[in-house]
């Protein structure tokens, strides 16, 4: 075996070894058939396992450093230049957010005036549709209502004439 561990490697070893002593059965089953299929493409034996456990135990792969940090003596002016820029930027995020939430507030006011306003047009479009439909009928029941009238109107005055109206004899033929 080569003194060189695949950090990448051991990491999905001992992520499957964790859940293999996990308590949820399904997943410790799942984890230790994951662990057969692996050393089965890799061609690795429990022997050669037990090995790699024992050569790892004394001496564990380095882990990477962190970082240093900046101690807290540094006051310089650059540092407290930053600092205060740190401090504005922060100001001016939350001050962003703040008015970011405000617009968004006003927006789905706005949706919802726009939802309703187009509720209103097509409520008025289908009354306005449903007058138009009644138009045509309107108009001709208005001419028909006129002509019946002057029908009704004619008629109503022959009867009157007719009525009215009698031949009145001849009076003449008594002057005689």
């Amino acid at each position: 075996m080569s003194g060189a561990f695949d950090p990448k490697e051991l990491k999905v070893l001992s992520d499957i070894l964790a859940l293999v002593l996990e308590e949820q059965e399904g997943q410790s089953v799942a984890a230790l058939n994951a662990l057969r299929s692996r050393a089965r493409k890799s061609g690795t034996t429990g022997g050669a396992l037990k090995n790699l456990f024992v050569a790892i135990a004394p001496n564990p792969p380095q882990r990477a450093k962190p970082k240093p940090r900046a101690t807290k003596t540094e006051t310089g002016p650059d540092v407290l230049a930053a600092r205060q820029q740190i401090v504005t930027l922060t100001n001016n995020l939350r001050q962003m957010d703040l008015e970011l939430r405000n617009s968004r507030a006003r927006l789905e006011s706005v949706r919802s005036e726009l939802y309703q306003t187009q509720q209103s047009r097509a409520e008025l479009q289908s009354r306005l549709l449903t007058r138009e439909a009644r138009k045509p009928y309107f108009s001709t029941l208005i001419w028909c209502g006129f002509a019946v009238g002057i029908l009704i109107g004619i008629a109503g005055t022959q009867f009157i004439h007719s009525v009215v109206d009698v031949p009145r004899p001849d009076k003449s033929i008594y002057l005689h």
